[in-house]
């Protein structure tokens, strides 16, 4: 199959009846951050939570009644879940997700919602995938896959639609598979060759950096990264011919670096996006441009209140806005409240206190204090630790 304009004009126009309109979001902070012009392309405010539901939508309008009197099967770690299993809501079609044992619960649930059959089955994407089709060998159900899909990419490139004009310079994608990035990427080098697409992708689950690197489809021996929503061992072979020509670079992001814009997008745009669509924002920091019209495509926002409050406290810890500080001190009246007035002081906020006399068997040489501290950040930090070994 050819991925032409006009297909994805007409994918385009199909999609807009389900799909809620993402209007491009201006980021203050990241622009100043960044010497760039940063806009966000927030797709984590779909009405499923993330741009899959296009793709999904869109592949389902192109299957005929006969491949679909069995019913839908799909692989997913969360989004495109939610994606078919809404999709096929609409059209009326029973659906069967396979899902990794490790899917946020809140994903699990609202695939269930919409009102699909949810089988969990292994630890990453490519273990549930394994298992869809196995289901659809037994069951005769039309397996609809997630990204290795032409149709699906180009409902999916359905988002650079609704970015492209001649003014961007350069787009930012998050990588699983390699769904998106192929619809986007296709779509806006056919609008606008001029525009630079580049790929993001988790540092441990790069498979299409590895891929382009070995001039082929590899397969990786794991995905182990906090960006489950990416965590993909294998991108798609049927994708590969177009990522290979329409992208122009990838980036690798860690998962500490995750952590952090995680806090800057929720501290700067009260907006949440799960740890897969932060990939664009975290690679902002690793492009050599200035005065630059960028698009962030936020993939998606499904993340649990669990994941959020892990993501939060990790993220104050590492911009020194939480600290853990062991005092020792003897063990006799009077000690404790020489820390508690150096603390005011010094305006560090005591979040947690234990006091252990059994550091030591001789108390009166010293009983261990530690203290979890808030404070405003590396330097308040600093001060703090200065004025308590003082």
């Amino acid at each position: 199959k050819e991925s032409t304009l006009e297909k994805f004009e007409e994918a385009s126009e199909l999609v807009q009846k389900v799909t809620s309109e993402t209007k491009l979001v201006f980021s203050e902070f990241f622009s100043e951050q960044s010497g760039n012009k940063v806009f966000f392309k927030p797709e984590n405010m779909q009405y499923t939570g993330a741009y899959k539901l296009r793709g999904a939508y869109y592949k389902i309008s192109t299957l005929s009644d006969e491949e679909k009197t069995n019913g839908l099967i799909t692989a997913s770690a969360g989004n495109h879940a939610q994606g078919l299993a809404y999709a096929a809501k609409l059209a009326k079609v029973k659906a069967t997700v396979c899902m990794p044992m490790v899917t946020p619960l809140i994903k699990i649930n609202r695939t269930k919602s919409y009102g699909a059959e949810v089988v969990l089955e292994g630890d990453v994407f490519d273990d549930a995938c394994a298992a869809a089709y196995r289901i659809a060998e037994e069951t005769g159900a039309c397996f609809v896959h997630p990204f290795n899909d032409l149709d699906v990419a180009t409902g999916q490139g359905s988002v650079a639609m609704e970015i492209i004009d001649e003014l961007v310079d350069i787009l930012l994608v998050p990588i699983g598979g390699g769904g998106l990035i192929t619809g986007v990427a296709t779509l806006a080098k056919l609008i606008n060759p001029k525009i630079k697409i580049i790929g993001v992708e988790p540092a441990n689950a790069a498979c299409i950096k590895a891929s382009l690197k070995a001039g082929k489809i590899v397969t990786l021996d794991k995905a182990d990264t906090i960006a489950d929503g990416t965590a993909v061992k294998r991108g798609g072979d049927l994708l590969f011919p177009y990522i290979k020509a329409n992208v122009d670079d990838i980036i690798t992001i860690e998962d500490e670096e995750l952590i952090v814009s995680f806090l800057d997008i929720v501290e700067n745009h009260k907006m949440i996006a799960e740890n897969s669509g932060l990939l664009t924002v975290a690679a902002l920091k690793h492009l050599d441009v200035k005065d630059k019209k960028i698009v962030c495509i936020l993939s998606g926002g499904n993340m649990d209140v669990i994941t959020m409050a892990s993501l939060i406290q990790h993220g104050l810890i590492q911009r020194d806005r939480i600290f853990t500080v062991s005092v020792l001190l003897p063990d006799k009246p009077g000690e404790l409240a020489k820390v508690s007035a150096i603390l005011a002081s010094e305006k560090g906020n005591v979040v947690k206190l234990e006091h252990n006399q059994f550091i030591s068997i001789n108390r009166n040489a010293a009983v261990e204090l530690r203290l979890t501290i808030e404070a405003y950040g590396t330097d308040h930090k600093n001060a703090i630790v200065g004025r308590l070994k003082q």
